[in-house]
Formats: C-alpha cells, sequence, structure tokens
C-alpha cells in the first residue's frame, strides 16, 4: 500500500478551508466580498454603526455603500448579498427573486432613493439599489457594481420594494 506524500496532504489541508467558505456561501476566490470593518462604516467601541454612515440600515446608508463600491467585482453574481450588505446584514433572501416574492410590491419607474430594484433575468431573478432619480446601483453593469441611469437597462423589470433593512 502506498503512503500519500506531504504534498498531496497539504493540498487536499487546502481544500477544507475553502469548503467551507462555499458551504458559508462565500466565493472562494481572492475577490471575496470584503469583512465589514470599521473603516466601512463608522462602529462605535459599543458595536453600534452610526447614523447615515454607509451600510447603517437607512436607504441613503445603502446608496452610500453602493456608490462606496463602484467598480468593484467582489459581487458579482451575487447581488441580491450585494443589496443586503449595502443595508448591513446578509443571508436574508436567498436570491433577489426570492426577496421581490416575499416582500410588498409597488411599480414605477422611479422608485424612492434606497428601495430595492428587480428584474426577471434569470430563475434568480436581479436586483440593486434605487438612486431616486429613476436609476439604480447594481452588480452585473460592465461586470461589476455600478449605476444605471434607467430601471430598463435590464429587461423584464418587475418593480420596487420599500428601502429598509432585510427582513422576512
Amino acid at each position: 500500500m502506498r503512503r500519500p506524500s506531504r504534498l498531496r496532504l497539504r493540498a487536499g489541508a487546502a481544500l477544507v478551508p475553502a469548503a467551507f467558505l462555499i458551504a458559508a456561501g462565500v466565493p472562494a476566490t481572492a475577490h471575496a466580498a470584503p469583512a465589514r470593518t470599521a473603516a466601512a462604516a463608522a462602529v462605535s467601541s459599543a458595536g453600534q454603526v452610526s447614523p447615515l454612515s454607509a451600510g447603517d440600515g437607512t436607504p441613503a446608508g445603502a446608496v452610500q455603500w453602493m456608490k462606496n463600491h463602484v467598480g468593484s467585482t467582489a459581487w458579482q453574481g451575487y447581488c441580491e448579498k450585494a443589496v443586503e450588505n449595502a443595508y448591513g446584514t446578509t443571508g436574508v433572501w436567498a436570491s433577489a427573486i426570492a426577496h421581490w416574492n416575499g416582500a410588498p410590491h409597488h411599480s414605477g419607474t422611479k422608485p424612492p432613493a434606497g428601495s430595492f430594484v428587480y428584474w426577471n433575468i434569470s430563475s434568480y431573478g436581479h436586483v440593486g439599489i434605487a438612486d431616486g432619480n429613476g436609476g439604480f446601483y447594481s452588480t452585473s453593469i460592465n461586470g461589476k457594481i455600478g449605476h444605471a441611469s434607467s430601471v430598463s437597462y435590464f429587461s423584464h423589470y418587475l418593480g420596487w420594494t420599500p428601502g429598509a433593512v432585510p427582513h422576512r
């Protein structure tokens, strides 16, 4: 019987942390979504986020979070995670279409700033954050988080849901 070499054992050991990342829904790449830190939002020593900072749970904070991340490819393929992160949370909804189906719907092409805007472009749907002027911030705009001036940037616009910390 042949014994495994140390090289193969080390390679196998490297797969275990990657498996945990994948199981937790974190992309196992160098572009994984950054951890939330005091630099991303003003956090007091008591652990509370200051009002009107990016990711603070307010519509203005969500818009600011998206603006701060324009150009990032870290959330590509994870639109729901990006908009939840913009509100300072994560892991509430499994997909954009699940979020759409679980929240009160509104129509109109000029949703309020911080609202979630949705498209039926795949079985998972797509979601972004409204800028309040008829445009939105989202992943998948030229392969990264970007801004589009109209909700008709993507096809099959569904509508919007109110801007608030996502919950079920």
